[in-house]
């Protein structure tokens, strides 16, 4: 038996795969404003740190943007900051969206990081839509040994 959608009050539509209408609803007063639209960006916007013996590594899914779409910082107080912005695409005359699932608007990750990186030697790189970024980490002092002289 498959499932078919049904009706809800009136001429609404709940659809069963629509994730969308069941958050959101179906109207379009329902519809998420800008904010939640930005709120979604940032929390769609998947990154993964990794610390090896030599540095941290943060890898972001970025799909569809290009490296001058997404900027890189690190602020005051050791703060790793990634934003940049996906963009709504444009509609022209003749044409009509009947889905829109890939979110847009601006995001922002930030993460501080410990002390013990080298803040000015950070490297960015983006390859397949994956942004990369590199924040070595500074060599702990090998320990001196210290000769013991007799008197």
């Amino acid at each position: 038996m498959a499932l078919t959608p049904f009706l809800i009050g009136g001429s609404d539509i709940f659809d069963p795969f629509n994730i969308d209408s069941l958050i959101f609803g179906t109207r379009s007063s329902d519809r998420p404003s800008s904010y939640a639209r930005d709120v979604a960006a940032v929390a769609n916007t998947q990154v993964d740190w990794k610390e090896t013996p030599e540095a941290h590594i943060f890898k972001a899914n970025l799909p569809g943007l290009s490296k001058d779409e997404v900027k890189v910082q690190v602020e005051e107080g050791r703060v790793l900051q990634i934003s940049g912005e996906r963009r709504k695409e444009e509609t022209t005359q003749g044409e009509k969206w009947h889905r829109v699932e890939r979110v847009h608007g601006s995001f922002l990750r930030r993460f501080r990081l410990p002390e013990n990186v080298k803040v000015e030697e950070v490297k960015a790189g983006m390859e397949n839509g994956v942004l990369t970024v590199t924040v070595p980490k500074m060599q702990k002092p090998s320990a001196k040994t210290i000769d013991i002289t007799c008197n």
